[in-house]
């Protein structure tokens, strides 16, 4: 049984270092929920937790929406995305949100100075329409609209 789609399915991606998953994790865990709840309980419109190392490690992933958590000296993802992505957000120098814009950016970046940092650019990414807007890039293209 298939369990991810490649274009419904988003991935959430944290460092694979003890302390960037003891920081991040729960972040995480709470962006999958709120993704998780406005996938409204459609099969593959939903978040799924992986490590850095598993992304690399697994190039089918490539192909998925991305939501890497964690600055780039923890997680490597982010250090690949931010260089790509653009800033649309920055809050005092520490907390930063990165992500593409066009129809076709399906890849955000969250990321802070320490693990409140990253923390509030997450909630800030969520707060403010950010996910929703990425959201609904990624999930226009299938069959059911976004709710």
């Amino acid at each position: 049984m298939k369990l991810v789609d490649g274009e419904e399915t988003v991935l959430v991606v944290t460092g694979s270092t003890p302390a960037a998953l003891t920081k991040d994790r729960s972040v995480a865990e709470w962006l999958r929920d709120e993704v998780d709840h406005r996938g409204g309980g459609a099969t593959y419109r939903r978040a799924l937790i992986i490590t850095d190392e598993r992304y690399f490690g697994t190039p089918t992933f490539h192909s998925h929406p991305v939501i890497a958590i964690g600055g780039p000296g923890t997680n490597g993802v982010t250090g690949f995305l931010a260089q790509a992505l653009p800033m649309v957000l920055a809050r005092e120098e520490r907390s930063f949100v990165q992500m593409g814009s066009d129809r076709n950016g399906r890849q955000a970046v969250l990321w802070g100075m320490d693990a409140a940092s990253t923390r509030s650019a997450a909630e800030v990414f969520v707060l403010e329409g950010l996910l929703d807007a990425l959201l609904g890039r990624i999930w226009t293209a299938g069959s059911t609209p976004l709710a």
